[in-house]
């Protein structure tokens, strides 16, 4: 018998004979964060989205330290199994982190790469000890706080000013559901201290690559615009939105998505 190969949890939405695109969500998050865009997405794509390892019901799947090579390992043998070889990929916040490792280890199999919100890494020592420091931290804390309090406390960072009260506690409940001891092994193994410099790999990987950021959400909004200038990645800004701006304005992330993914698609109201 052939050796049976380890696979994330996934659903397909939408007819496999139009172009696939593969939607790989953030920390805390799962593949259930897109609901909002598929009704429009899956009318033109084949829409695969992915519970990375320690989420939703990939909670099982632990990578080592660091994580990202296992990681694309294990995403694209995912796709493997469903017959998908080339496609669009569409990667929020960790899972446009997850999806630049992608292009840089699988440049081939990509049609197009869409990154929202997603560090392309951290330039000197110095900066990655720092953040060694403030990742080692936020372990401990999930590591020992119940899993509510910790989100409490993770939603009161400053990327994520733009939340109203509502809109936090939402976050919260939704995302107390996880697995603090699966969230913490995936957040360890994928710190932006363990992640390499992946400012060149737009540059490289052969295909479009586009960046989504909202206009709400300074150090990204920063970000994308000093990235710009160094590599050939087009910049949409979401009016009305934050660090997530496919959840704070779906019908205007839509709206930019759709012709950077080849679709003549028009977004209405």
């Amino acid at each position: 018998m052939g050796e049976t190969k380890l696979m994330l949890a996934y659903q397909c939405t939408g007819d496999n004979r139009q172009p696939n695109l593969v939607l790989l969500h953030g920390f805390l998050g799962s593949g259930a964060d897109w609901a909002q865009l598929l009704p429009v997405l899956s009318q033109h794509f084949y829409c695969i989205t992915i519970d990375l390892p320690g989420h939703g019901n990939s909670s099982i799947q632990r990578v080592p330290e660091p994580g990202f090579k296992a990681t694309v390992e294990l995403l694209l043998q995912t796709l493997d199994n469903l017959g998908v070889n080339r496609f669009h990929l569409l990667g929020y916040s960790l899972g446009g982190r997850i999806a630049l490792h992608v292009a840089q280890m699988a440049p081939q199999r990509l049609l197009s790469l869409q990154l929202e919100s997603c560090h392309p890494g951290l330039l000197t020592v110095a900066e990655k000890e720092q953040r060694a420091v403030s990742d080692s931290q936020w372990a401990t804390r999930l590591a020992h706080l119940p899993i509510q309090q910790f989100l409490a406390l993770w939603y009161q960072q400053p990327v994520f000013a733009e939340l109203s009260d509502a809109e936090r506690a939402l976050l919260i409940e939704r995302r107390s559901q996880q697995s603090p001891d699966a969230l913490l092994a995936m957040f360890r193994a994928t710190s932006l201290a363990w992640q390499q410099d992946l400012h060149q790999v737009p540059a490289s990987c052969g295909c479009p690559v586009h960046y989504y950021y909202g206009q709400q959400d300074a150090k990204f909004s920063a970000l994308a615009q000093h990235w710009q200038t160094r590599s050939n990645i087009h910049c949409h800004a979401i009016a009305a939105a934050g660090h997530n701006s496919h959840q704070a304005n779906p019908q205007q992330f839509l709206a930019a998505l759709l012709p950077a993914l080849g679709s003549s698609a028009e977004v209405t109201p």
